[in-house]
């Protein structure tokens, strides 16, 4: 048996004019009020962003085509964060696992954790705050167990990982802050994957997402009660983070978790 470590917007009414101390004029009383001021236009009532004061690292989490990435460069590019990217442009081993997961599942789950690895030494030596694009947890919570569930890792392979993994993460920092994005249809999933377009993921499978999907659903929990670290979830399902409304109402949410 595999051994495991341990409001809406708000119009706000214009105020009423303070008549001035002078006599008017008579008038026909149907003109003897004054005409009314213009109506002032709504507000946005979306509270400015604020980086937080002190070093935050802060890290995405979610399924394939979730929008961490996404999320990630908008964190960075609105708090001023360092950004480390998932790993997936230039990985030698992703082409391949997509072709054959069965040969090639245990291979890339220990050049994600080495890489993973290298962005936490990283983030402990930069001094300004960092947003990390998919955490290190969800290899070995969810991607080594499901894929070891699916028949593509051995008993021996996944016990292998788990060791690399507790020897490597011994001393790491952990994030102060992880996002996760639920994404529960997986139909919302598969067409974002379509729409970004990587050659790669172009056979992943509604199946493949779903069963991800069971694993995400008590990742939160899993982060909390085992790793101790706090855990914001947001629904984006029907929700642009990349314009308008949307992307306010996200640095909105994310600002205040970060503080």
């Amino acid at each position: 048996m595999a051994r495991m470590p341990r409001s809406p917007t708000r119009k706000r009414a214009p105020k009423a004019a303070t008549a001035p101390n002078t006599v008017l004029p008579q008038a026909a009383p149907e003109d003897s009020s004054p005409e009314s001021p213009p109506e002032a236009p709504a507000r946005n009532t979306v509270r400015r962003v604020r980086a937080p004061r002190a070093k935050r690292f802060v890290a995405l989490a979610g399924n394939i085509g979730a929008g961490k990435t996404t999320a990630a460069k908008i964190i960075s590019q609105t708090f001023g964060f360092e950004l480390f990217d998932e790993p997936v442009i230039d990985n030698r081993f992703l082409k391949d696992y997509y072709a054959n997961m069965g040969r090639w599942s245990f291979t890339l789950q220990l050049e994600f954790l080495i890489r993973r690895v290298e962005h936490h030494e990283l983030i402990h030596s930069v001094k300004k705050s960092c947003v990390q694009d998919r955490t290190l947890y969800e290899d070995p919570e969810i991607f080594a167990k499901y894929l070891h569930g699916l028949g593509h890792m051995t008993n021996a392979e996944l016990d292998l990982y788990f060791e690399y993994f507790q020897r490597l993460t011994r001393n790491i920092v952990h994030p102060d802050r992880i996002i996760c994005f639920d994404v529960p249809t997986v139909d919302v999933l598969l067409g974002r994957i379509r729409q970004r377009g990587r050659e790669e993921e172009k056979g992943i499978q509604k199946g493949f997402l779903r069963g991800l999907n069971g694993y995400y659903a008590t990742f939160p929990m899993v982060l909390q009660n085992k790793y101790g670290v706090d855990c914001l979830v947001l629904d984006v399902t029907n929700q642009d983070i990349r314009t308008g409304r949307g992307r306010e109402e996200f640095l909105d949410r994310v600002s205040t978790f970060l503080a």
